[in-house]
């Protein structure tokens, strides 16, 4: 879930602070040109800002009828950066990038929780694409490091997935995970 509102930064007799505190970096979602996720990547490392292109391996196979694997973006046009957002001025200078992700001018953070859930899911090679969203039961991950995580569960001729939704872009992946680890949630 994405809160629109940031936190207070209070002194300690309650009144707002004019400093910021410096971990105020937050994950947001970069929206880039046409095939320019990698391109962009690169050029948020040479800025040193933080980045996280998630990616799956496919295999394509050229007009030669030759195979080979591929790398794409999970997100087509979509990537994350990490950032502090009163410093968003070099983050849309880069080369590639076409907006931050937000409520109009208001860029919104994601919650840590999800990137690092996407971050161990690419780790373990289980995830893919899942563009038609299907209506199924509402579930949520109930133990581990990525309990709370809601998404919508299918079933695949090979078993179990959890389709997860970073709501702020619409955007859905699939993953493979165990029945026992999912609970129920209220329509």
């Amino acid at each position: 879930m994405v809160h629109l509102k940031s936190p207070e930064f209070q002194t300690e007799n309650g009144s707002p602070s004019s400093e910021v505190p410096e971990d105020r970096q937050r994950w947001f979602v970069i929206y880039t040109m046409p095939r320019h996720e990698k391109f962009t990547a690169r050029n948020f490392g040479l800025r040193e800002i933080e980045c996280f292109l998630p990616a799956y391996e496919k295999v394509s196979q050229w007009r030669n009828r030759q195979k080979i694997n591929v790398m794409l973006p999970l997100f087509p046009r979509y990537l994350f950066a990490r950032f502090d957002s009163s410093k968003r001025l070099p983050v849309l200078e880069t080369p590639g990038v076409q907006q931050i992700v937000g409520a109009g001018a208001t860029p919104v953070p994601l919650p840590d929780l999800e990137i690092e859930f996407l971050r161990q899911q690419i780790d373990k090679k289980v995830v893919e694409p899942y563009a038609d969203l299907v209506v199924g039961n509402r579930v949520a991950i109930r133990k581990g490091p990525m309990k709370g995580i809601e998404g919508v569960l299918v079933h695949k001729q090979n078993g179990t997935r959890f389709i997860f939704t970073v709501h702020l872009i619409q955007k859905s992946v699939s993953i493979q995970i165990g029945a026992e680890d999912l609970e129920a949630l209220e329509s």
